[in-house]
């Protein structure tokens, strides 16, 4: 099915996020939108996909005018779109979320379905257990099912916003062999990303966005230098991490165990100290973010001692760890990081270092103007942080960190940012790093890792492996991350 999207407007009150974008995609091809955060990708997107209506143009599909009203009728008409959070319901199964939106009505044929769900992933290669509830899977396990289930739907024009953010290299992997099935099946696939060496790997046509408005297209392989100029109006440098002299222990694990349902990371032991920098590496669900949650208070483990500044924390509730210098930042931005419906000033008021009984608005609308210059967040201090693009909303996050923190406890840092988003931010970190304080963050960009950890652990079926980034490189690290050493 060909693509056409004219002239396309879509403003947010005062913020223009497209301003007359017009190209098309054709048929049975792997495109590649790209652009920088904010630079209205996923509104375009959205726009087609009938999450949003657009203010002003047209959308074409085979030459023939369409206007959605909803994301159901462009499903209908054989567009579907997979969101950079997935869009489904975690306390409901598989095979139930599955259904979400399935033409059949009330009278569901749950075991031909069910048929349906298992035949449908295994052409692709994803393991999904129907009975399983959604909350168990990891963010790849459900990218997975919201491709299949809009699969089952019928659609020919497959959307992915951001897809490779907070997967492991081996999911990403898996996704991509899809991508590539889908489209010798004649499917047409739009993969929406920031990461250049992703669309130059994977796409045969590329769109660039900057400022709500196209900025160039390039048929695959072109330099990289031409898409950074299209990208952000210049060339950009990446820097390294520079060192740091580290001061006292600042965090002890002594023997710690902690578990869940799926596995159980035992013994372990690390000492953290003042101004260090420590990367958490593994496959998803290899118990990384227990081992973080433990850290910040989240979790109790059921064996072991957690020691901060030499004080005995083990059990001591989350507020304890607050009081004891400690800040933790969650992956899921709106499901556990920000709160639909609220404003950046009104996160600003919440997160008050020194609250008193009525909230000084005046205060939290300066506090969150200055957090929103600092970390260059593209909003205003009365947005509702849903209308903020996924790269902004990660912005947020970070800017809501408490200042003066001994401890930071992150997943997936930058998450959704774009290269000079993600070197702005580390920057901002490392500052916080030279002033003492410790940080501990997991990533999947194997990268991002060497460059800005002093150490790393890698997670690999429960056990865990302590690497000196200086000895270990891109190669070493991904043989370990896939289960090298631990025999």
């Amino acid at each position: 099915m060909k693509v056409e999207l004219r002239n396309i407007h879509k403003y947010f009150g005062s913020i223009r996020a497209n301003g007359g974008v017009t190209f098309s995609i054709e048929p049975g091809t792997l495109h590649g939108l790209l652009g920088e955060n904010g630079a209205g990708k996923s509104t375009l997107m959205k726009v087609l996909s009938g999450f949003l209506s657009p203010d002003r143009g047209e959308i074409h599909l085979d030459g023939k005018p369409v206007r959605f009203h909803s994301p159901a009728q462009s499903v209908a008409l054989g567009v579907g779109m997979l969101h950079q959070d997935p869009l489904d319901f975690p306390s409901l199964r598989v095979i139930d979320n599955f259904l979400l939106g399935s033409p059949e009505g009330w009278l569901l044929d749950r075991h031909r379905n069910r048929s349906r769900l298992i035949e449908l992933a295994s052409q692709f290669g994803f393991k999904l257990d129907p009975d399983v509830f959604v909350s168990d899977l990891s963010i790849g396990e459900r990218q997975q099912l919201e491709i299949i289930r809009l699969l089952g739907l019928g659609v020919s024009v497959l959307i992915l916003d951001e897809p490779t953010t907070a997967i492991s290299t081996q999911q990403k992997e898996k996704l991509f062999e899809a991508l590539h099935q889908l489209v010798e099946q004649g499917k047409t696939v739009i993969f929406v990303s920031h990461k250049l060496e992703e669309v130059r790997s994977l796409c045969s046509n590329v769109t660039v966005m900057a400022h709500g408005k196209v900025t160039g297209e390039r048929i695959m392989p072109c330099p990289t230098e031409e898409l950074v100029q299209m990208m952000f109006g210049r060339p950009l440098t990446v820097g390294r991490r520079c060192a740091v002299a580290l001061g006292k222990p600042l965090l002890k694990l002594e023997n710690i165990t902690v578990s869940d349902w799926r596995l159980e990371v035992k013994g372990l032991s690390l000492e953290v100290r003042s101004g260090e920098v420590i990367g958490l590496a593994g496959l998803e669900g290899n118990g990384q973010p227990l081992v973080l949650k433990v850290c910040a208070g989240l979790l109790r483990p059921s064996a072991g001692r957690i020691r901060i500044a030499a004080q005995d924390m083990t059990g001591r509730p989350y507020r304890h760890f607050l009081e004891a210098g400690i800040a933790y930042m969650p992956a899921g931005r709106l499901e556990e990081g920000l709160i639909t419906g609220m404003t950046l000033t009104e996160h600003a008021a919440l997160v008050d270092e020194d609250p008193s009984f009525f909230v000084d608005w005046p205060l939290a609308m300066r506090t969150a103007s200055q957090r929103i210059e600092e970390y260059k967040i593209k909003g205003q201090p009365d947005t509702p942080v849903e209308e903020l693009s996924g790269g902004n909303q990660q912005r947020a996050l970070l800017a809501l960190l408490p200042s003066q923190r001994k401890l930071l406890l992150m997943e997936h840092p930058t998450r959704g940012l774009d290269i000079e988003s993600a070197e702005y931010i580390w920057t901002l970190l490392l500052n916080r790093a030279q002033q003492g304080t410790a940080i501990l963050f997991i990533s999947s960009d194997l990268d991002e890792l060497l460059d800005r950890s002093d150490r790393i652990l890698i997670f690999f079926g429960g056990k865990v492996r302590i690497l000196e980034t200086c000895e270990v490189n891109t190669l070493q690290l991904g043989e370990s991350i896939g289960g090298r050493g631990f025999e």
